[in-house]
């Protein structure tokens, strides 16, 4: 939740220089612990470009992840700012925000963001 949290500061400027690069770092570092917030601010990073070049497929594959990695125990798990998401908010979101970028996508970049997500979640 810390490295979470470090990559909400870092991308809004909450106590430190405003750094999307350094958000997307901490996102990730989160992620890589199966932070389905993590997941999900990567996911929202790839789709606008912050910090990352846009990538949708990307986009998605975080996307995916934090719609099937999420739960009820990380929701009760977090006290969390109201502006800021339970993990089953992120979840619920995430699985909006995975069709809305499948939407734009060719049905091979949905194979290859389904793909990465099964390496990511193996290793």
């Amino acid at each position: 939740m810390a490295q979470y949290n470090l990559g909400v500061m870092y991308g809004t400027g909450r106590g430190v220089p405003q750094d999307d690069a350094e958000a997307v770092k901490w996102y990730r570092l989160a992620a890589a612990q199966g932070s389905a917030l993590g997941q999900y601010n990567l996911g929202v990073r790839y789709y606008n470009g912050e910090g990352v070049p846009q990538d949708y497929v990307q986009a998605y594959k975080w996307f995916n992840l934090a719609a099937a990695t999420s739960t009820e125990k990380e929701a009760r798990d977090r006290a969390v700012e109201a502006r800021d998401l339970t993990g089953k908010e992120a979840r619920d979101r995430a699985v909006e925000a995975r069709d809305l970028v499948a939407a734009r996508m060719t049905a091979a970049q949905i194979a290859e963001a389904q793909k990465l997500a099964r390496e990511w979640k193996k290793q």
